[in-house]
């Protein structure tokens, strides 16, 4: 779902500049214009998909970065990319003849789709929900910075130590390597499956991905780490935020008005559902929130929460971006997805984030590391550590004077993210793919374009002449002893 919220208003603004846009997804707009067409995938979580053994997804707090991957990346995104291609809406729209201008996908382990910009004969555009891409730099030669950019989905507790980019290191190339020579080739068996027509075409995914037009990432550096890009590789972080002009229900407008201490919300998105926390740390919450002296707004997937306090209301599902765009929230309580923490950033509200699994962590600790939050690691959850960090937030200043901060830098911008990702896509369509924009480094092997062979070289020069250098010297020294000693021989004869 927080996939779809960002991506929802690229396609819809493309079909308001007059474009004909067809988009394959799980989510229909109800009235959409003429000019957008919807192809409908059948609609599932991940979990359903994947043999997942780990309990609650609360539980993924506990997997590393490596187990994470395979439990969930790997296994998740082969069963929605089948899902995807055999969704019946889809198998039928991939049977007819088409053309098309532009082939945009998103960048998530569903790299199969990719070979639609072949079979449309189209170039590729590719977007980045999470942001910056490790496993792209690298294949594209973007630079990496190790030692200050932490690879996708990892947690690093201290990433500027020796130790946390040592990790860093690792995983980015334990990743990409299982990526490149595992999970693509799966990939392709898929684009063989249900693309049967590219089968004797010579497709490799990866150099699909290489030679993408463009890549939009999910970042900006006023709140992201700064990072060196190539010109086809854009920021575009907050394209789902504006300022809403839908008003929010009777009910929830009129608690948030009235609310004279403010109001405290507290979501964990599509993908956790409070609900099911365990009981403990469910009471944990609820005793801290009835201590404060504001209103908590809880997005609780039931109906019923025992023992509810006067100030605490919940709701299966309430609008989020209208929510904390009100003056009168003073709190998010998050699990750090990116879509609700730029959302967060965008209206100026501080955070606490309970990050479970993902990019969670590194966005809580963007935050904390600005001064707009505190990170409050779930398995730490408990009355004393939730009341201290909640008082900490909600009766320090210094929290909001920086989220006030960050977010008039996050809105410095010459164009708003929506505009900025349009102008690019209809760049690369007016400019036939903007093959110029690409990196040349992108064909060159990773010995050549690190200069590996030249810097060997230059080593290898080096050495020769110190070698000859230090023989020359040991033979003019052994001369001149030789001299020496001849001269002694002469004088005593």
């Amino acid at each position: 779902m927080s996939h779809y919220i960002f991506l929802r208003p690229i396609g819809l603004e493309l079909a308001h500049r007059g474009h004909n846009v067809t988009v394959i997804t799980t989510h229909l707009e109800k009235n959409p214009m003429p000019n957008y067409n919807q192809v409908e995938v059948t609609q599932k979580k991940i979990w359903e998909l994947i043999e997942d053994d780990t309990g609650t997804i609360f539980d993924m707090a506990d997997l590393s970065a490596e187990e994470f991957h395979h439990k969930v990346v790997w296994p998740g995104g082969l069963a929605f990319t089948e899902l995807t291609l055999n969704s019946p809406e889809v198998k039928e729209f991939l049977m007819k003849d088409n053309t098309f201008d532009l082939v945009i996908c998103e960048q998530f382990v569903q790299e199969a789709l990719y070979a639609l910009s072949v079979k449309y004969n189209a170039p590729l555009a590719i977007i980045s929900t999470f942001g910056n891409c490790m496993r792209h730099n690298i294949m594209t030669r973007n630079p990496l910075q190790l030692a200050t950019v932490i690879a996708d989905y990892l947690n690093v507790y201290n990433p500027g130590s020796f130790w946390g980019r040592l990790r860093n290191l690792y995983f980015t190339g334990y990743e990409y390597l299982w990526w490149r020579y595992w999970y693509l080739g799966k990939q392709e068996e898929l684009v063989k499956k249900y693309l049967p027509e590219l089968a004797d075409e010579t497709l490799s995914l990866y150099d699909l991905q290489k030679n993408a037009s463009l890549m939009l990432i999910n970042s900006h550096f006023s709140f992201d780490t700064p990072i060196a890009l190539l010109p086809n590789i854009i920021e575009i972080g907050g394209v789902h935020v504006t300022q809403s002009n839908a008003s929010l229900p009777e009910d929830l407008q009129k608690l948030l008005d009235e609310s004279k201490n403010g109001v405290v919300y507290m979501s964990f998105g599509s993908n956790l559902r409070s609900a099911d926390l365990p009981e403990q740390k469910k009471k944990a919450f609820i005793n801290v929130f009835k201590q404060l002296k504001q209103t908590v707004l809880w997005k609780w997937e039931e109906d019923i929460l025992e023992n509810k306090p006067k100030n605490l209301v919940t709701g299966r599902w309430l609008p989020q971006q209208e929510i904390i765009a009100h003056p009168n929230i003073k709190l998010f309580i998050t699990h750090g997805g990116l879509i609700g923490m730029q959302e967060a950033v965008y209206n100026g509200v501080p955070i606490v984030g309970v990050p479970i699994f993902c990019d969670q962590y590194n966005n809580v600790l963007l935050a904390e590391q600005t001064g707009v939050g505190k990170i409050l690691q779930y398995n730490d959850i408990n009355e004393e550590t939730l009341k201290q960090t909640l008082n900490e937030v909600l009766n320090n200043e210094s929290y909001l004077k920086k989220a006030k901060e960050l977010q008039q830098r996050w809105k410095d911008r010459p164009m708003s993210p929506l505009d900025t990702t349009i102008f690019w896509l209809e760049y690369v369509i007016r400019n036939k793919g903007a093959e110029y924009m690409k990196n040349p480094a992108r064909n060159m092997s990773w010995f050549a374009y690190s200069m590996m062979d030249v810097y060997a070289f230059l080593l290898v020069v080096v050495v020769v002449c110190v070698t000859l250098t230090v023989n020359f010297i040991q033979t003019f020294l052994n001369g001149s002893q030789i001299d020496t000693t001849d001269r002694k021989k002469i004088k005593k004869s």
